[in-house]
């Protein structure tokens, strides 16, 4: 869209039906004309295959209530069409930033307009609460007001449909064309107030926990187990509602709370990022862990559907661990009490995404369960159990970015389940494999020594994604022969649904399509480049295997791979 285009599209907000204070902030913006104006205009805030996602602001590219209303009156348009009036209920959750419960309230008074039921919760919840209320109160839609992990100034819009997941294609498609038909508020029906919303509280928790409970093992621990002191941080979110209580009510009695951190605040004031993944949001944490002796640190984004732990090393130090080996470590978990409870189904399986460890693939097939691998996004790993209901039933799955799910009494990413079941992991691997680190090395020994990481490159604005458009097809067209100095095979291109060998032949992938980039590499490993779908970068993940040596000391084997790693990352970002 050129300029002159732009300032047009602007110029609407500066008029009715738009209110006076979006009106002024809009002039303002266009007197400015800064880089911020042209990003806030230059295109309509995309609705995607998760729902939307951006910056707060005036604009038809920043999340607002005008923004907020659009979206929800188009899903409303798509539900009505798609089932019978006694079926039109939906409901609604919202996390602790800026603006959510506003969000949240506007999103309920469109539904309420077009004769909807409309559940929403009288306080923030975490996002797999809402999971679960979608299919407990037998809805046929929720929503998440959410930008998940996201800085500050972001927020977002999470659409689940009837079994409580995310949104999948081709359903997804379809919502997003009904989105779109809506081009101005005048088209949006809005009611004034909240009458009719039926709020959610206690009793919706109460079952959540029931069911969350249930699906843990809770193997029989030792007097002193139950006193292994841990420290949790909500990172200012929702996880603090329900994390800490249900540690309690499990036995564990020494659970520190990072108190600086534990009160829901949209301004995320003592992080920059509210990410477990990085090691600056989770350092109070490890500070409280070091100063209480914990041997475990667990860390919750502000929706609470991702967790990130720390436990102690082979020198007593706290580490951070990556989502990979998290999610190795639960599965095993899993796999090895229920075998022992000669309780693994017939039809069980188990889930990884394609950028998740091949560690996962390894430890289901020990086990003799079914391995299924999906495209990124815990929507796919849902998709594939709605797809097998009736012939396979699903244990236990995970993917590297910090999220896993046990059982399917929910349909997404689950941290307070999860973070229950780590720290159930964690006692019983003191208690066979010495600690957590200990049980990591075991899985090594077994089957062979796995490193990751994930690089992301961050691209804001027009011309950021315009950069990571050329990136991805800069690899398609000119791949690298080597990286690291290891050779690179082939090249698994899941656009086009082709893997070309370095001799030039092709052959078919099994895979779904998506926009991502695999480097097959000389030895095992595997590179892999991808957009986010829901920020402003692109991501590279990395994943090396060699096998175990037992004269080489455990961390020099680790090192080795990272430094390869080290320089497979250079060169590919150079």
């Amino acid at each position: 869209m050129n300029k002159e285009a732009i300032l047009e599209k602007a110029a609407e907000w500066t008029n009715a039906p738009f209110d006076a204070q979006t009106q002024k902030e809009t002039q303002a913006l266009m007197e400015a004309s800064s880089p911020d104006f042209w990003d806030a205009f230059y295109t309509d805030l995309e609705f995607g295959t998760g729902g939307m996602r951006g910056k707060m602001g005036v604009g038809r590219n920043r999340v607002n209530q005008y923004t907020i209303a659009m979206a929800s009156q188009g899903l409303a348009n798509y539900t009505k069409s798609e089932v019978s009036k006694e079926a039109w209920k939906i409901a609604i959750a919202y996390d602790s930033r800026n603006n959510s419960r506003y969000f949240a309230e506007v999103s309920a008074q469109v539904f309420l307009a077009n004769g909807f039921e409309v559940f929403l919760f009288e306080e923030l919840r975490p996002t797999p609460v809402l999971s679960f209320a979608v299919r407990a109160l037998g809805c046929t839609a929720g929503i998440v007001i959410t930008a998940s992990h996201n800085p500050p100034e972001y927020n977002g819009y999470k659409v689940y449909w009837k079994d409580g997941a995310q949104i999948v294609p081709p359903q997804d498609a379809a919502i997003i064309a009904e989105v779109r038909k809506i081009s101005s508020p005048n088209e949006v029906m809005r009611q004034n107030d909240l009458a009719g919303v039926k709020f959610l509280g206690k009793a919706m928790d109460d079952a959540f926990m029931k069911a969350s409970k249930a699906a843990l093992l809770q193997p029989p621990f030792s007097k002193e187990a139950f006193q292994t002191p841990m420290v949790f941080t909500s990172l200012h979110g929702t996880g603090g509602q329900l994390i800490p209580a249900a540690l309690r009510s499990l036995g564990f009695e020494a659970v520190y709370e990072v108190k600086e951190q534990a009160e829901p605040n949209g301004d995320f004031p003592t992080v920059s990022s509210p990410n477990p993944e990085e090691e600056s949001a989770m350092q109070m944490a490890l500070t409280l862990g070091e100063k209480t002796q914990a041997e475990l640190v667990l860390g919750t984004d502000p929706d609470a559907d991702r967790v990130g732990i720390a436990v102690r090393n082979q020198s007593g130090q706290l580490v951070l661990l990556n989502g990979n080996e998290t999610g190795s470590m639960l599965m095993f978990y899993v796999l090895e009490v229920m075998k022992q409870r000669n309780a693994i189904p017939q039809n069980g399986f188990v889930a990884k995404t394609v950028v998740t460890s091949e560690l996962f693939r390894e430890i289901g097939e020990h086990f003799g369960v079914g391995v299924e691998e999906t495209l990124t996004g815990f929507k796919n790993i849902a998709a594939v159990i709605r797809s097998l209901e009736g012939r396979g039933k699903f244990i236990v799955g995970g993917e590297e970015s910090y999220g896993y799910m046990l059982g399917d009494f929910v349909r997404d990413k689950d941290a307070v389940t999860s973070a229950l079941a780590i720290v159930e992991m964690a006692v019983w691997a003191k208690e066979n494999y010495g600690s957590v680190y200990g049980l990591l090395q075991h899985l090594h020994q077994k089957f062979g020594v796995w490193q990751e990481r994930l690089v992301s490159l961050k691209k804001e604005g027009i011309e950021g994604k315009q950069a990571i458009a050329e990136m991805m097809e800069g690899f398609r067209n000119q791949a690298p022969e080597h990286l690291g100095g290891v050779k690179v095979e082939a090249l698994d291109d899941l656009k086009t649904g082709e893997r070309t060998f370095v001799d030039g032949r092709k052959a078919p992938l099994a895979s779904e399509r998506s926009n991502v980039i695999q480097f097959r590499m000389e030895g095992g490993g595997v590179v892999t480049a991808r957009p986010s779908g829901t920020e402003p970068k692109i991501k590279f993940y990395f994943s090396l295997c060699s096998d175990f040596d037992p004269a080489i000391p455990y961390e020099e084997q680790r090192s080795s791979l990272n430094k390869v790693i080290d320089s497979m990352e250079a060169d590919l970002i150079s």
